[in-house]
């Protein structure tokens, strides 16, 4: 990472229903309110701008903070993400307007527990930063060494 990586943060909260227990994804949405079944979303009441989520391209790492609680992911931008409600992260490359990042390292599931219990409080107020961590390159394009479409290379 260099010093003109680009980044872009925003914050969202808590909710008693935050499980963070599905291995495969995490989300993000501006929902207010939040049932048992939604077991991929670690935040709620998200203030993000899609805009500014849309300037960011290649790989780049997710930070997730609360108080002196933090924990990270990796991922590659969807240059077609297109949702203003809901930001996605997936470990496939599955294809939707929701979802912001193919080639997840680790679900909701993988996420330090003790930050997920804080996230158990709606008062809790979780920071994402997403900083591109690569090439700025898009997801779409392709590589001769696989390697690079991961997350993790």
């Amino acid at each position: 990472m260099t010093d003109s990586a680009l980044s872009y943060t925003f914050y969202c909260y808590g909710h008693p229903n935050i499980r963070a227990k599905h291995p495969k994804t995490i989300e993000f949405t501006k929902d207010t309110e939040l049932t048992p079944n939604g077991t991929c979303i670690v935040g709620i009441r998200a203030e993000f701008e899609m805009s500014e989520l849309k300037k960011l391209r290649g790989k780049v790492t997710i930070v997730l903070r609360s108080g002196d609680m933090e924990d990270s992911v990796k991922a590659v931008v969807n240059p077609d993400f297109d949702d203003a409600h809901e930001v996605v992260f997936r470990k496939s490359r599955f294809n939707s307007p929701r979802t912001y990042g193919f080639w997840l390292n680790r679900g909701s599931s993988a996420i330090n527990r003790d930050l997920i219990m804080l996230l158990k409080n709606p008062d809790t107020r979780l920071e994402v930063t997403i900083t591109e961590t690569g090439k700025r390159r898009d997801a779409r394009q392709k590589s001769d060494n696989s390697h690079e479409q991961n997350a993790d290379g």
